[in-house]
């Protein structure tokens, strides 16, 4: 089967097509035919080390010292049920998923495989399978952040990175839940954000939001401290009494089955629309990681596996 392997540690150019063995499930895993799978920003944090210096020693123990341990990346992935493990009896073959395998990675492949017991669920009825590949990244971290949040109905909310995964997820959770948003971006992504259901849009280019009048329940980081900290800066006096910051980076999500069940319900009652920017073919994977680098993208970048 065709694959994408990271070599080593380093630039997206690090990353090569290859044929490899197509992997076989054991008794309680299931074989995904891989029809789409999105270039996250943890894969790309993944595949450059791009993390702080007294971290890296420990991420190459965790990881692998010059190169991933698990060669292929891609955590997500939206696809089909191919072959089973003796064991397994949630899901039968033909049955389209989508999923998120977090450390257990090799979704930029032709065939990966996964156990049936983990992140996988049926695939949300009205999407497709792009579409699908581009849900359960963003929207499991939004849905995480939010319920730390304790976000509730008549809050005054502002996302800044609302046109990100996790932003644009995070916008259209939000409003579900009967609060008011206010999404932070750049100017290029001002309508996007708006379309989603901001009731207003600050563009972080040409203006400063801790400097205007307007005060927030919650302020939610959903680009991380990397991105954000300068901005972030004087956030403390945007806030209401009581108010508070929530960032992406406070701590690390464990999500369930449950959760991905419940992003599929929200997608399939048209409450959660996944935001793609572009989709690239497995054979561009290289030019999508230089893309998601540039951290510019609108939402999600989506791999096309297999047809």
């Amino acid at each position: 089967m065709k694959a994408i392997v990271c070599t080593r540690y380093g630039p997206p150019e690090v990353l090569q097509l290859k044929e490899v063995k197509k992997p076989t499930p054991t008794r309680n895993e299931v074989r995904i035919k891989i029809f789409a799978t999105s270039v996250t920003a943890s894969d790309c944090l993944v595949r450059g080390l791009k993390f702080r210096f007294r971290n890296r020693l420990l991420l190459r123990l965790l990881f692998g010292f010059k190169a991933p341990r698990r060669p292929i990346l891609g955590m997500v992935l939206a696809g089909e049920i191919d072959s089973l493990g003796r064991d397994v009896s949630a899901f039968k073959v033909g049955d389209p998923v989508f999923g998120i395998g977090g450390r257990v990675f090799g979704a930029y492949a032709q065939y990966v495989c996964w156990s049936a017991n983990g992140m996988l669920a049926t695939r949300p009825a009205n999407l497709t399978f792009e579409e699908a590949a581009a849900l359960p990244y963003g929207g499991l971290l939004a849905l995480y952040f939010i319920r730390i949040a304790d976000i509730k109905a008549g809050q005054r909310v502002l996302v800044y990175g609302a046109s990100g995964a996790i932003g644009t997820a995070a916008v259209q959770l939000i409003r579900h839940l009967g609060a008011q948003v206010t999404g932070v971006c750049s100017t290029a992504n001002l309508k996007l954000v708006e379309s989603l259901g901001a009731s207003a849009v600050i563009d972080y280019t040409r203006e400063d939001f801790t400097r205007r009048p307007e005060r927030y329940d919650v302020i939610l980081d959903a680009v991380g401290r990397r991105k954000s900290a300068r901005a972030l800066v004087d956030a403390q006096r945007a806030l209401t009494l009581g108010g508070k910051v929530t960032s992406v980076d406070d701590s690390s999500p464990k999500p369930v089955p449950a959760d991905l069940i419940e992003l599929k319900e929200l997608a399939e009652s048209g409450v959660l629309q996944p935001v793609i920017d572009r989709i690239y073919p497995l054979e561009e994977m290289v030019e999508a990681h230089r893309y998601v680098d540039g951290g510019h993208k609108k939402g999600n970048v989506v791999i096309t596996v297999a047809q």
